[in-house]
């Protein structure tokens, strides 16, 4: 059995000893099998309080141990919104109650994220891993300003889904061949680097440590570039569907839409260059489940959103690594060591087992999360987890 526990980047000891020494484990054949780190998935939507019929506390953190994930940061788009202690307490009691992995909340940058004023972030600060409006992006200017400057005060990153609203026009998909092959609105491109070129410019001037969300296309991989040369504190994160697919890989069905949207060839080539050279810090799966029903709309009237916390490794592995894109140690690096490292989350005792050279199709009723809707459904990929780890437990364990 290969044992990433001795790796230079990875701060984790005994690995081989949390799994072989636990008793549950006695009936589990490791024969070439590699014992990785647990995995930290720093952009998820579990949907609870308020969408509990999309996704749950329970089913998505069951989700994300199948993944090989045991740590995981939950985007504020809930009901009620996480902008005050006692709405985010709701959440907190059902984390506490139901999670089998670590859950750890974002705090909403803005009342309601309706993005008019700030949250009360004073008296959340101490019970969020940092503060986001995603699924929105904060269009002022100024009160992202005040924003940054008040997280700068707090100690805590401020993680951006950055979109202007004034460039959307009602798009929904790239605005690129697919678009105008089948008479689709797109969305371009400038309405996610124009707000990071802004919210860099800020970061810059307050010294806030920043964090962008979801990066899609090649305007933002080079701004983000530059500013890292320029000293900036920013880091940032794509997905594995940016990395593996492009527009050009759509088809009429709602499983395919997500936002930001598939992108270009050139786009996904600059993520892919992003990832080698480090400008793109870690892979985060923008985990966002809905139900069969919002889901079965097509392209144009289907909810954002696709799941991913129960594939990414596979897909990361098959698509990346058996390519020689990346190696597997730098797969780690963007699944695991990084997230933990800008977010300051613990490593642990957690750990995960796969089974590399096992061949499957993606198959959607094999998940444990509530939600199915995946482009990567029927794909073929390598990789089979075998067991994940958490705080010395077992909480995902392969028939």
């Amino acid at each position: 059995m290969r044992d990433f526990s001795k790796h230079k980047t990875v701060m984790i000891d005994k690995l081989s000893d949390t799994v072989l020494s636990n008793g549950d484990f006695a009936d589990l054949d490791f024969k070439e099998c590699v014992i990785f780190p647990g995995f930290c998935d720093v952009h998820v939507h579990f949907r609870e309080p308020g969408f509990s019929y999309k996704e749950t506390i329970k089913s998505g953190s069951l989700a994300a141990a199948h993944g090989g994930y045991t740590a995981v940061c939950t985007m504020p788009n809930l009901n009620p919104v996480p902008d005050s202690a006692e709405h985010l307490e709701e959440q907190l009691k059902v984390i506490k109650k139901d999670a089998v992995i670590n859950v750890y909340p974002y705090g909403a940058i803005t009342v309601g994220q309706k993005g008019e004023m700030l949250s009360d972030m004073d008296a959340l600060e101490g019970r969020v891993i940092a503060f986001s409006d995603d699924g929105r992006g904060v269009q002022s200017e100024q009160l992202m300003r005040e924003a940054m400057l008040k997280a700068k005060k707090l100690g805590k990153i401020i993680v951006a889904h950055c979109e202007d609203n004034s460039l959307l026009h009602g798009g929904y998909i790239h605005d690129g061949t697919y678009a105008k092959a089948h008479n689709h609105r797109g969305i371009c491109s400038e309405s996610e680097w124009k707000p990071i070129e802004r919210d860099l410019k800020l970061a810059k001037e307050t010294g806030c440590a920043y964090h962008v969300c979801h990066i899609s296309c090649k305007e933002s991989v080079e701004l983000i570039r530059r500013a890292k040369a320029e000293g900036v504190n920013v880091t940032c994160e794509t997905g594995p569907h940016y990395l593996i697919l492009t527009d050009e890989d759509l088809r009429e069905d709602g499983k395919f839409k997500m936002n930001p949207p598939l992108r270009s060839k050139d786009d996904r080539m600059a993520l892919i260059e992003g990832i080698q050279d480090g400008t793109i810090d870690m892979i985060a799966t923008d985990h966002a489940p809905h139900s069969a029903e919002e889901k079965s709309k097509g392209l144009s009237k289907s909810a954002f959103g696709i799941v991913g916390i129960e594939s990414a490794f596979q897909l990361i592995y098959t698509y990346l690594v058996k390519k020689n894109i990346i190696s597997l140690e730098k797969a780690i690096e963007l699944l695991a060591v990084n997230p933990r490292k800008r977010f300051n989350i613990p490593f642990g005792d957690d750990c995960t087992v796969w089974k590399l050279n096992e061949k499957t199709l993606i198959n959607p009723n094999d998940f444990l999360s509530n939600g199915k809707a995946t482009p990567f459904e029927n794909t073929e990929a390598f990789g089979k987890c075998m067991l994940t780890v958490c705080s010395g437990k077992t909480v995902y364990k392969s028939l």
